[in-house]
């Protein structure tokens, strides 16, 4: 199928591609858009997170569930071929657009790291931005923000928490979430969950516990700290000496049961397993926590005693539905060591594990649902083929649930990687992974009952940097491997419109203002926001 032809707005014609889409009629249009974003009262409610309108994606998911689905029905299998330009946002940045934009009253908030902007939401013409202070962490990309009352809060990659002004982006407050100077950067999304605003720790260096803090929204005060791995000199510990187990993606949240579930990453050391006997709890796992005051409810660990660098950070999904022919309350995660889960969240009791991505390191499933690892393919001096690569059967690609369907999407990932091990290099020995071999990226259907791929679309090339983005008209938003946005039918996977943008790197979302829905994604350094004419979307 041949990419359509591009109908962006008048000025986007003179400068294709420019950083705000300015009409003609700007004077008359934008001025009304304007007053009508900054005389709204601008702050959310944190009830209205439970149940967004479709004029806004409140959150990174958009909702607590993490399933990235939307209710719109606009844009539809029939008409997303007419599907043209409404206008484009050029960040600037030599990094790619990693985050999802939020959008609330007509106000949409894009980050990077150490910057985020506030852009018009309807025409992409920028009402301020704010620059965080020049520092030396690890600026990787970010995910994105969070919105609470009349404060937009940001993430930097020094491990500092800003609470901006969400109408003139001046800063109110700033607190450290943790010591940047040992190897710390954040780039999550924080999570709101009434009077909580929750922040997970990045950082892959050796001795550092994984961290999950929570702070006063309105004021920034600390309320509590979970350790995912214990610190240094905790009596005591279920680790094994194992440190690592950050919590790099934002989690989800289940108002009923109030638990917010976070999957934690690898143990570190990385590949050296021999220095950290045992499972190595709780890296490489999902957890429910309580928001309050940030006990552990229950924990799963779906890669016990990682040596291939398999984190569980993914994207833990909520879904209320039938399963074996009782309902429950189910939590579904497509993890990078390639299997597939489904637990009950109410006890984490295991369901479900099967492979949905290339997977030879395991022998089996155990009592408890966790893969059992071959311990010949554990890294070793002369290495070790093994399937997934060192990037994971998936990675922190959102995928998304469709309830009409009763699918998992998710952006996965088929290669082998060549892993070894040296431990004369140094007390924690000297560990690579040479992956990537045979790599090809594929966007699965799973059946969410059996995990059984419905279908499979190829993204044409390694390994995708997509998100999974979902509707109820029956449309699938992402990008391949190859730098197009795309737009598929959900039943079947087959191509109905694709756009080359540059490399979508983040996960696509939408909305619907004034009567006319976009879909925005990130090709590049840039910001693309997609919608029907506005004819076209009319009844």
């Amino acid at each position: 199928m041949s990419s359509p032809t591009f109908k962006p707005c008048a000025e986007t014609r003179r400068h294709r591609f420019a950083a705000a889409c300015r009409p003609g009629a700007w004077a008359a249009t934008a001025f009304v858009s304007l007053f009508a974003t900054f005389a709204s009262a601008q702050e959310v409610d944190p009830r209205f997170l439970l149940q967004p309108t479709t004029d806004s994606w409140p959150t990174y998911h958009g909702d607590y569930t993490g399933r990235r689905h939307s209710p719109l029905k606009q844009i539809t299998p029939d008409n997303v071929r007419q599907m043209t330009l409404a206008w484009a946002f050029n960040t600037g940045q030599s990094q790619p657009i990693k985050g999802t934009p939020i959008v609330v009253n007509g106000t949409l908030y894009l980050t990077a790291p150490d910057k985020i902007w506030a852009i018009d939401a309807r025409t992409g013409r920028q009402l301020w931005q704010h620059t965080h202070p020049t520092n030396t962490a690890f600026h990787i990309g970010h995910r994105g923000a969070a919105v609470r009352g009349d404060l937009v809060y940001l993430t930097t990659p020094d491990c500092q928490l800003v609470a901006l002004d969400a109408r003139t982006g001046k800063p109110r407050w700033t607190v450290e979430i943790a010591d940047a100077k040992r190897g710390y950067w954040c780039t999550n999304a924080p999570l709101i969950v009434r009077n909580h605003l929750l922040v997970g720790v990045s950082g892959d260096f050796d001795n550092l516990p994984g961290i999950l803090r929570a702070f006063d929204p309105e004021t920034g005060k600390p309320q509590w700290t979970f350790y995912s791995t214990p610190p240094a000199g905790t009596a005591n510990s279920i680790s094994g000496g194992a440190t690592g187990g950050q919590m790099w993606m934002t989690g989800t949240y289940d108002p009923e049961l109030n638990l917010v579930y976070v999957g934690t990453g690898n143990p570190t050391p990385v590949l050296n397993g021999p220095v950290r006997p045992g499972d190595n709890k709780w890296t490489n796992s999902i957890l429910a926590i309580n928001p309050d005051n940030g006990e552990l409810r229950w924990g799963f660990q779906n890669t016990p005693h990682d040596t291939h660098d398999w984190d569980a950070a993914e994207v833990p999904v909520l879904v209320d539905a039938p399963f074996a022919g009782k309902p429950r309350k189910l939590l579904l995660q497509a993890a990078r060591n390639g299997y597939y889960f489904v637990l009950d969240r109410v006890t984490g009791k295991s369901l479900l594990t099967t492979p949905f991505a290339r997977a030879n390191w395991a022998k089996g499933v155990d009592d408890e649902g966790r893969p059992i690892p071959i311990v010949d393919k554990e890294p070793a001096r002369d290495g070790r083929l093994v399937s997934p690569d060192e990037s994971g059967g998936t990675n922190y690609r959102s995928p998304s649930f469709d309830p009409a369907t009763g699918t998992l999407i998710v952006s996965a990932h088929d290669a082998y990687g060549i892993y070894f091990f040296k431990p004369e290099h140094g007390d924690t020995g000297w560990a690579g992974a040479d992956y990537g071999i045979h790599g090809k990226g594929i966007l699965r259907a799973l059946d969410y009952q059996t995990g059984a791929v419905r279908w499979s679309h190829d993204l044409h090339g390694g390994v995708g940097a997509a998100g999974v983005l979902t509707t109820a008209s029956g449309v699938i938003f992402t990008g391949d491997s190859t730098g197009n946005a795309m737009a598929l039918r959900t039943t079947d996977g087959k191509t109905l419109w694709h756009s080359g943008i540059g490399r979508v790197g983040n996960s696509p979302m939408t909305y619907e203002l004034d009567g006319r829905q976009f879909v925005l994604f990130g090709g590049g350094s840039v910001l693309y926001a997609f919608g029907l004419l506005p004819a076209e979307g009319k009844n």
